[in-house]
């Protein structure tokens, strides 16, 4: 049986053959209840089921974009109900690495100790957090062979991986223009502090802001072209703005290797900012092969006061072209920036979750399209966790139907499911105590990886309940 919600998202499928559509359907929706587990273990582990969905991941004639685009359409048109989207880019690994022999297609990740893929998504969130998909998403392998870091001064940005940075600008700022209505918001990391990225934004939108957090202390220039001193001496000699309060998470590296100051290990602590602001231009760096324009920006400087000895202060340094005239403004700026945070929650989602890196395939074609189909099922289980928070009395029913959420509720409850549906923060909650979440007052709200497990058992107890379940239909009867 197919999902309700497959059959929304997948409205626009064409795969060139109607029975490649409904098998991407039938796929889709049997490893959605068992996102984490094999493929024979997802599609039923019948002989014809397994069949039918590794030539689904065999199929040559269709590909990972083929199968991404009617979940990118659905995103669309979720983005078009927005007043305000966040866009939110970066790169993650997907380590393919196999004992004895590895995913034919695979590069090196690292030099030649991992094998894999690298994987680079732009993604819609709204000011809250609630995930509304992927709209582009960018999949490459690296060659073997020694590093030319020597020469990447000298190498355009269209032979460099770092040109998916601007190509995903470049979609955002296309995305803003098909939309005017809503107001496009780019976020990046600091990988993005490439000059071409920044001085593309010259000619965007006027529904279409950027934010990248620098990397680089460029030089400045003034309004005659003359050379004025580098950005942090420019920020550092502005006024402060405003002080803030924050507390600060713990922090682990997740390599021993990384030096930067801002993935050191920390403890949690409370501390206070000094946010600065001002604006500014960066000068224009050489290029052989082009010119570039120095570029006006609004930089924003959120600096620790008296970090504790030993301990790297929290800074972040903003670029945007965002407003920045008082403190709501540079408010605005900053909780728009946290929202980048949420795409490394998709991250995990998809790898934990999904196990995606744990599928085995021989040819790394068949992988990118079972990929394909795990960022959807990551979507969709992101997308229950984030719309119950940011929704959290609406009916239960705008994302699960009779028969998910009134198992649920018995087995959790003990007692029958109301005639009324329960709140989708109700049920989300129930559904992450099903894959161990703790619900108790003051509790942190469920995170994606319980409400995964949880959206495991609901798909057994949901095939049962309508089996054998009140509404169930006896044979016989």
């Amino acid at each position: 049986m197919v999902s309700q919600w497959v059959i929304d998202e997948l409205e626009t499928v064409d795969l060139g053959d109607k029975r490649r559509n409904e098998r991407l359907a039938e796929v889709l929706s049997a490893m959605a209840g068992l996102p984490s587990k094999s493929i024979p273990a997802a599609v039923g582990a019948g002989h014809n089921e397994t069949t039918a969905a590794y030539r689904l991941f065999d199929n040559d004639a269709i590909c990972f974009e083929d199968i991404l685009a009617p979940h990118i359409d659905a995103c669309y048109k979720r983005l078009a109900e927005q007043e305000v989207v966040i866009l939110a880019h970066d790169t993650t690994e997907l380590d393919l690495t196999k004992p004895n022999t590895q995913v034919e297609g695979a590069g090196p990740l690292d030099g030649s100790s991992r094998y894999g893929e690298l994987l680079h998504p732009l993604m819609a969130f709204t000011p809250t957090g609630t995930p509304l998909g992927t709209v582009a998403a960018e999949l490459w392998t690296r060659e073997e062979g020694p590093s030319k870091a020597d020469d990447r001064k000298k190498v355009p940005i269209e032979e460099k991986e770092s040109l998916r940075w601007l190509e995903n600008h470049r979609e955002a700022q296309l995305i803003a223009s098909e939309h005017p209505e809503t107001q496009v918001v780019c976020v990046a990391d600091s990988e993005a502090d490439i000059f071409e990225v920044i001085e593309c934004n010259s000619d965007s939108p006027k529904n279409f802001w950027w934010i990248i957090r620098s990397c680089y202390d460029r030089s400045i220039v003034d309004q005659h072209g003359r050379p004025s001193g580098n950005l942090h001496e420019k920020l550092a000699a502005s006024k402060v703005r405003y002080t803030k309060a924050i507390t600060i998470r713990p922090h682990k590296p997740k390599l021993a290797c990384d030096k930067r100051a801002r993935n050191q290990p920390r403890e949690a602590r409370q501390c206070e900012l000094e946010v600065r602001a001002t604006t500014l231009t960066l000068k224009n760096p050489y290029r052989p092969d082009r010119h570039l324009r120095p570029t006006k920006v609004n930089a924003i400087w959120a600096h620790e006061i008296d970090p504790p000895e030993g301990d790297t202060p929290i800074s972040w340094l903003l670029l945007t072209n965002m407003p920045i005239s008082n403190k709501e403004e540079i408010e605005l700026v900053l909780s728009y920036y946290c929202i980048r945070w949420l795409i490394e929650v998709f991250f995990r989602t998809l790898k934990s979750g999904t196990r995606i890196e744990a599928k085995r395939f021989e040819k790394i074609e068949r992988f990118e399209r079972c990929l394909a189909v795990s960022m959807i099922l990551a979507w969709r289980t992101f997308y229950s966790v984030r719309i119950g928070r940011e929704c959290p009395d609406v009916s239960c029913e705008a994302v699960f139907v009779a028969d998910e959420w009134q198992p649920v509720y018995k087995i959790v409850t003990g007692e029958d499911p109301p005639k009324k549906p329960p709140t989708l923060k109700e049920i989300v909650r129930m559904i992450a105590r099903l894959g161990g979440y703790i619900d108790r007052p003051r509790h942190d709200e469920p995170g994606t990886d319980t409400v995964m497990r949880g959206m495991e058992r609901l798909y057994d107890i949901s095939s049962c309940w309508r089996s054998f379940g009140p509404n169930a239909t006896r044979s016989g009867e």
